[in-house]
């Protein structure tokens, strides 16, 4: 697999979204089929994986996909950049607690779980408005300094906020909500990134499998998979994207792939400092994700696409920043 930057990490093209082994999408498999789900990711190619400390089997039990990754990627841990993601909640800080003092304890906790003495990508997972953002860059970037994290980086961010901690520490990478139904990076994000060497490592990339045609009006979404409450796989929305779907399954016929890769491949093309990180718990479905990068849009093909996407209208759009973050916020408050 071809390798990418984000800002100064190297890693494979497409990267790997880990969450499903733990939540998030119904019934969980077992660890080993998890494990053995990684091992292959990692034979195909695959260099970064991402987890965070938030993921877990059940609400009581956060730092599961943690431990899981790391168990996984112990043997090949030189080979592999491990990116996860913590939360500061405000009371962490009562008492007049040092910021540094309380992410140092995020931080130590995941890398014990990760079976590491250092992490490469250090994600910030939700902007706090109680927080100033430039505080937590700064202590980012007292920890590049002690070589306990390689990089950091922001999930979910506006540009505005992007600026301001940028400013304070460089930022590898941004982990923002982006796909072929989903481009409101385009405006500001990804101009952003590219002008200051910042990388986009694009979360649910394949849209919540819209953009796989495997998701009918038919199939159940059942326990805590999230995409029961993902705008765009509603019965309606379904059926009033499918001419965006039908472009994708023309493509994936002509080019012998399938809509994901197509999917993929289109992000891949469009912008050289996009690393996507498609999520699943399934075997066959990571391995045909990785396949993306088999399959190459001459700039013909690509401009086509681009102008056929433009004259699709996308039903069910997601949201922007800030509504995300609030739903995550208000998670965290029950």
């Amino acid at each position: 697999m071809k390798k990418r930057m984000l800002r100064n990490l190297e890693v494979s093209e497409i990267g790997m979204g880990c969450m499903g082994f733990s939540h998030g999408y119904g019934q969980v498999p077992d660890e080993a089929y998890a494990i053995r789900a990684i091992e292959k990711a990692h034979d195909f190619g695959c260099t970064l994986f991402d987890t965070a400390e938030t993921y877990g089997r059940e609400m009581f039990y956060p730092g599961h996909n943690e431990e899981l990754v790391g168990k996984a990627l112990s043997p090949y841990r030189k080979e592999t950049v491990l990116a996860t993601k913590f939360h500061i909640h405000p009371e962490e800080l009562e008492g007049g607690v040092p910021l540094c003092d309380v992410i140092c304890r995020h931080l130590e906790a995941s890398m014990k779980r990760l079976r590491t003495d250092y992490i490469d990508l250090y994600y910030l997972h939700r902007i706090n408005e109680q927080i100033p953002v430039e505080d937590v860059a700064q202590v980012m970037g007292k920890l590049i300094e002690k070589g306990l994290i390689r990089g950091w980086g922001l999930s979910q961010v506006s540009v505005d906020t992007l600026a301001k901690a940028h400013q304070v520490t460089p930022v590898s990478a941004v982990q923002n909500l982006y796909s072929m139904v989903e481009r409101d990076c385009e405006k500001e994000i990804f101009p952003y990134c590219i002008e200051h060497n910042i990388g986009v490592v694009p979360f649910s990339p394949i849209a919540s499998g819209l953009l796989s045609g495997k998701v009918t009006a038919d199939t159940r979404f059942e326990g805590d998979d999230v995409r029961r409450f993902v705008p765009q796989l509603s019965k309606e929305n379904l059926a009033a994207n499918q001419p965006l779907l039908d472009l994708l399954a023309e493509y994936a016929d002509r080019k012998k792939a399938t809509s994901a890769q197509i999917s993929l491949a289109w992000m891949l093309h469009k912008y050289t400092n996009v690393v996507p990180i498609p999520g699943s718990k399934n075997q066959e479905r990571i391995l045909e994700n990785l396949g993306a990068c088999l399959v190459e849009l001459t700039c013909d093909e690509f401009r086509a696409l681009e102008s056929a996407l433009g004259s699709c209208t996308v039903y069910g759009h997601r949201g922007h920043v800030e509504s995300e973050q609030k739903t995550f916020s208000n998670h965290w408050k029950k």
